[in-house]
């Protein structure tokens, strides 16, 4: 491989900031990098990989710094198997894994993902909360919001509302709300220029300048959301001191209710991943609440008396004689119904801070928790988000494709079945017994809802 060609200002900087290590640094770029995913918990509950998944895509082996993680090799194309279509793991650079670990979310807690997309580090925040609590993971730019959501939707996460806006919005909305807070920030990307050579070409010393003053807004903004005793982990990847080090320290320094508990740096030429910056700071228990949906117990108790609308509550009854029939195994958890015009979701209420409906109002949400279905007058039609949210056990009708046939890559092209003598109705797809989305049986033959938008195209296998 060849050496990559670095800016001359950032090779400078570098030696000055690593001496005698810089020469090492340097040559990494000659190196190719490490590729890898991570096992998604809500599918695979050991997070360990299962021997046929290991045929299937080859040798994984871990990565030290987060247990759900495995490199895989450079022949592997995870993206094309229909594993990945199933949401059994997460495409992700090694390095990017260590935010979330040392975030540490748990079940049943109120988390927030303040700038989320596309969607890998929310995918490992709710893997670690297994369904339980509520995850906000917010995106301000439209595009990146939308890729957000689809990575939410086919990892099967059930306790997640996407939302599109602005960091301060946010932060007046929901004042020492949050248990975790996860700001992935923004940066200058020196730590990807061995993967992104459009990071290279568009890196300047003023663009690092330009993003720590960024950078330095939206931590303020998180840290208004961070409850007293909470955590907040602040990550980027980038290598300079500015971006990392100096902005956390401003933090600290103007509110020292705030403590820096550890950092980590992740280095290319001393680990098997790109460069990557982790902060962990934790807010005084002391420290007063400020506000939020929680200290207005008079709105929340209003607001949850009136229960759901009553479009919502017909539309949430259809479906629910939906599930009786076809998922008769599965329930939603603690939550109410939303309708979005003709789409029907279930919202999830926190378990740590009071949550509805209500508090979403004024904000721009992409996803306000999980799609159950489309509600058009007196027909229902399940949502591909609920076939990848639920387990193989949990419905009537199943029809198993294995991962090597070709049947299972006609399903994902969206070409209809032959199913001889199966019994009519909703049917879960599922490719190794893992759900990857409907059909409906009629005749013998299966009928094909697998998303048009995420359909292949054989020339793509």
């Amino acid at each position: 491989m060849t050496m990559t060609a670095l800016p001359a200002a950032f090779v400078e900087r570098m030696r000055i900031q690593l001496g005698p290590e810089a020469e090492a640094f340097l040559a990494s770029y000659g190196e190719p990098r490490a590729k890898a995913l991570r096992l998604n918990p809500l599918k695979c509950p050991e997070a360990v990989p299962t021997e046929r998944m290991q045929t299937e895509l080859g040798p994984l082996a871990p990565v030290p710094w987060c247990p759900e993680g495995f490199y895989y090799g450079d022949a592997v194309r995870p993206g094309l198997h229909p594993y990945h279509a199933a949401g059994l793991y997460y495409i992700q650079e090694p390095s990017a894994m260590s935010a979330v670990v040392r975030l540490d979310p748990l079940p049943g807690e109120t988390v927030l993902d303040l700038a989320a997309a596309p969607g890998g580090k929310a995918g490992h925040i709710a893997g670690r909360m297994r369904g339980s609590g509520l995850l906000i993971a917010n995106e301000i730019h439209p595009v990146r919001a939308k890729i957000l959501s689809e990575n939410i939707e086919r990892l099967g996460i059930v306790n997640a509302v996407v939302t599109n806006t602005s960091p301060d919005r946010l932060a007046g909305r929901f004042p020492r709300f949050f248990d975790r807070i996860l700001l992935d920030a923004p940066c200058s990307g020196e730590g990807m220029f061995r993967k992104d050579p459009d990071a290279i070409r568009e890196w300047s010393p003023g663009l690092v300048a330009m993003c720590a003053a960024r950078q330095r807004d939206i931590l303020e903004q998180a840290a208004i959301m961070l409850k007293p005793g909470g955590r907040l982990v602040y990550s980027t990847c980038t290598f300079s001191r500015e971006e990392n080090e100096e902005t956390v320290e401003r933090l600290t320094a103007e509110h020292p209710q705030f403590r820096l508990l550890g950092t980590e740096r992740i280095w290319p030429h001393r680990q098997r991943g790109e460069g990557h910056f982790v902060a962990v700071l934790g807010l005084s228990a002391g420290v007063p609440d400020g506000g939020g949906p929680e200290a207005h117990p008079g709105r929340r108790a209003k607001a949850r008396d009136r229960g759901p609308d009553k479009a919502a509550a017909e539309a949430f009854r259809l479906f629910c004689d939906f599930a009786a029939e076809a998922l008769p195994g599965w329930t939603p958890g603690p939550g109410e119904p939303i309708l979005f015009g003709e789409q029907l979701y279930w919202l999830p209420h926190a378990q740590t801070s009071p949550f509805g409906n209500e508090d979403l109002r004024g904000l721009k949400v992409i996803r306000p928790g999980l799609h159950l279905a489309s509600v058009r007058k007196s027909r229902m039609e399940p949502a591909h988000a609920l076939a990848l949210a639920v387990a193989a056990s949990q419905a009537r009708r199943t029809i198993r494709l294995d991962a090597a046939g070709p049947e299972i890559r006609a399903y994902l092209r969206g070409e209809s079945l032959p199913v001889p003598g199966a019994e009519s109705g909703w049917t879960l797809v599922t490719v190794d017994d893992f759900p990857v989305g409907w059909g409906k049986i009629s005749g013998g033959q299966l009928k094909n809802h697998y998303p048009k938008g995420l359909r292949r195209h054989a020339a793509a296998e």
